[in-house]
């Protein structure tokens, strides 16, 4: 099955919309084919303001209005207790909710961007849409991350060579309290740190500190910046330490 034959068959969607590469080439990738696509952005403490100014703009260069919806994540002591399948739980919560606004206005149907190249083993988050019945159509057309980052290219979109993002959740160790102070100092933390010429890196807490999380080919660029980033870190944690090992984990 190709996109512009599932769209022939589902017309009518909720999509939720992180601005992110998968969900921004569906959003365009439906509306090509012709479809009404309603994009939702569900912005809970785990989303960094970035995001949502990335989806603003993909949905503004798109056409389409994007409807933001808050939740309080943290209000669910479960997620909050951060157990090592707080993604499932995380995910029954959003898209329970995403998916009852999106039913309250007429669509039946609820959309996400999982793609192909995402391994269901090891995301329980995945278990939660199978529940919940979300498709998933580039998953189920086969698309993988590599060829959606060449359609997207192709098709002229920002987002093309987007990094990956994880939410600021899996910056917080399993089995640790996530707290919005936390949360809000990794955030403002790795926006400092983008700011410095850092990209594609995870700023992840450990027991007295952060320890920053690089590709391999940054690694010198970090030694070379080392004092701006202790001065913009300095104030938002007691310990900053360098993981030497590069970065090769999507999350």
């Amino acid at each position: 099955m190709t996109l512009d034959e599932f769209f022939q068959e589902n017309p009518r969607a909720a999509l939720a919309f992180s601005g992110g590469v998968d969900s921004a080439f569906l959003l365009w990738a439906g509306i090509r084919a012709g479809a009404e696509i309603q994009p939702y952005f569900v912005k809970t403490p785990f989303q960094p303001q970035f995001e949502l100014e990335d989806a603003r703009r993909l949905c503004s260069l798109v056409g389409v209005d994007l409807v933001v919806i808050s939740c309080d994540i943290l209000a669910d002591k479960t997620v909050a207790a951060n157990p090592p399948d707080r993604c499932y739980h995380c995910k029954t919560r959003l898209f329970s909710l995403l998916k009852k606004y999106a039913a309250s206005k007429g669509f039946a149907l609820l959309l996400d961007g999982t793609n192909a190249s995402d391994d269901a083993e090891d995301r329980p988050g995945m278990r939660a849409l199978q529940e919940l019945e979300v498709r998933s159509p580039l998953r189920e057309c086969g698309l993988t991350k590599e060829m959606i980052r060449e359609r997207s290219r192709q098709a002229g979109l920002f987002t093309w060579d987007k990094p990956s993002y994880a939410c600021l959740a899996t910056r917080v160790p399993t089995g640790r309290t996530i707290l919005p102070a936390d949360l809000e100092n990794v955030e403002l933390g790795e926006k400092r740190l983008s700011g410095l010429g850092l990209c594609d890196f995870r700023l992840r807490l450990t027991a007295s500190g952060c320890k920053l999380q690089v590709p391999a080919e940054q690694v010198s660029l970090v030694l070379a910046r080392r004092k701006d980033i202790l001065a913009a870190l300095d104030p938002l944690f007691c310990e900053i330490t360098l993981d030497l090992r590069s970065r090769e984990v999507k999350d």
